[in-house]
């Protein structure tokens, strides 16, 4: 008979590939929610309702009520459920006390990308029973393999508004009635209640495939991540060291646990084999962890980007100062050192706000030895090149705007004088240069008859007598 932690190990293999989540929307616009009345109470009989005139709302009424008085809005619609309705009490309602006028709330800011008002769960059934997952912001909206529930018995009002003209998702589901095809949905979509429960510059659209990698797939909501966090007030911490995880917005105390994995691995079965294997123990009940692919950035000499690798993100939050998480973050990597080969972990390391990490085998050490073999490699392809100009192998390209000057042009240069200083004449002509020197020849220099040559200060100068204004014309 196996042994019961090998049990326990067939029933996660059994489980199968990940599924989506289903992410379910919090707020409603239900006439019996007091949440949705500025009063903070369901109205009575002795009441006077009003819905503002120009106010849009598509209410959802489950029960019959009595009011004094109802102004309806112009544009809005109820949705009355079996057995429902209103009707007017003639004299006073002995339950009701003094009667007010109450207002029904504005639902008009309610952001699909807001975290806050989303409830995520593995099954429907999670959803009922309230066995909520917890998730980094970014996956706490829709992401595009989920499954979108609005609850059977309600209505609600959604802005839809994005960067992108449309909103991906696996289903949505309203009113009971859930949708799998776009075009059926479209035509909810455009229908008097969907215009009035989504509206927005971005459309919802369904029929997007479920994802078949079982070690999961991208959430999609990256593109989105600011106006994600544009609706989420980050509380202070007190926690030594906080922690950023991916696709979340603010830091938290708690623990990171970055597993690396091959195949075989499956994201659903890890998910839940972590949940019943920690998270029902005692000492962890009260903490949150969350799970998903996520793909860091890869820097060469942990400067320069060269692309993303996947990695399974698994994020733990408490309360306090991180204590517990930490514990929890070691016994995953205990498991995962004594089971890792059969679940399809190649490798696992985590850091906490405690100031408490692990590296990977080589990790620290491996990454300074990583920068100075690039320095190293560096330097080895400069010295090669200088060496190869120099000896002519290589040219420097004629198109570089600035080319560096060669030694010989600045040992040339460096023999010129200074501006206005003596002309370099090349060689001394003794016939020239020197007129003390020249032959006493009759009638060389210059006379009132013979201007062929003369002399000045600046040397001796020939006139050519072909060009020479004073001669005689050739022509004649």
């Amino acid at each position: 008979m196996p042994k019961a932690p090998d049990m326990l190990l067939l029933f996660f293999c059994l489980v199968g590939a990940a599924d989506a989540l289903h992410k379910q929307w919090i707020p409603d616009t239900n006439y019996e929610n007091k949440t949705n009345w500025d009063k903070g109470a369901v109205p009575c009989g002795n009441d006077r309702v009003q819905f503002p005139a120009q106010r849009k709302v598509s209410v959802f009424v489950n029960n019959m009520h009595a009011v004094q008085e109802l102004w309806l809005p112009i544009d809005g619609e109820f949705i009355l459920n079996s057995g429902a309705g209103f009707y007017v009490v003639s004299g006073q309602d002995p339950g009701c006390g003094a009667g007010v006028v109450t207002q029904f709330k504005d639902s008009e800011s309610l952001q699909w990308f807001d975290p806050a008002l989303w409830q995520a769960a593995a099954s429907l059934d999670d959803l009922q029973r309230g066995n909520f997952l917890f998730s980094v912001h970014d996956e706490s909206v829709p992401c595009q393999y989920d499954d979108v529930v609005f609850k059977e018995h309600s209505s609600f009002r959604v802005d839809t508004s994005s960067h992108q003209s449309s909103i991906p998702v696996k289903s949505v589901s309203v009113l009971g009635k859930k949708f799998k095809g776009n075009s059926e949905f479209s035509q909810y979509l455009s229908s008097r209640s969907g215009q009035l429960q989504f509206h927005g510059s971005s459309a919802v659209t369904v029929g997007n495939p479920e994802c078949e990698d079982p070690t999961g797939c991208d959430c999609g909501n990256s593109a989105n991540h600011q106006q994600i966090c544009s609706t989420v007030t980050c509380a202070s911490l007190s926690c030594k060291k906080p922690l950023l995880p991916v696709g979340h917005c603010c830091n938290v105390c708690g623990a990171i646990v970055t597993i690396r994995y091959a195949a075989g691995f499956n994201l659903e079965t890890y998910r839940q084999r972590i949940h019943h294997l920690f998270l029902i123990l005692p000492q962890y009940k009260s903490l949150q962890l969350g799970m998903s692919k996520v793909f860091k950035s890869q820097r060469l000499m942990g400067i320069v980007p060269f692309g993303a690798s996947p990695e399974i993100q698994v994020v733990i939050v408490d309360g306090e100062k991180g204590i517990q998480s930490e514990g929890l973050a070691k016994d995953i990597l205990k498991d995962v050192s004594a089971h890792g080969s059969n679940l399809g972990i190649t490798e696992a390391e985590f850091q906490a706000s405690t100031g408490g990490s692990t590296d990977p085998p080589g990790g620290s050490v491996g990454m300074w030895v990583g920068i100075v073999f690039g320095v190293l490699i560096l330097i080895t392809l400069i010295t090669v090149m200088v060496v190869l100009i120099q000896r002519g192998v290589l040219r420097m390209p004629s198109s570089l705007p600035l080319s560096l000057p060669s030694l010989s042009s600045l040992r040339r240069r460096s023999d010129v004088g200074e501006l206005g200083g003596p002309l370099d004449h090349g060689f001394d002509n003794p016939i020239f240069d020197r007129p003390s020197m020249l032959p006493d020849i009759p009638g060389m220099y210059e006379t009132e008859t013979n201007r062929s040559i003369s002399m000045t200060q600046t040397g001796v100068h020939f006139v050519n007598p072909v060009y020479d204004e004073n001669e005689t014309d050739f022509n004649a």
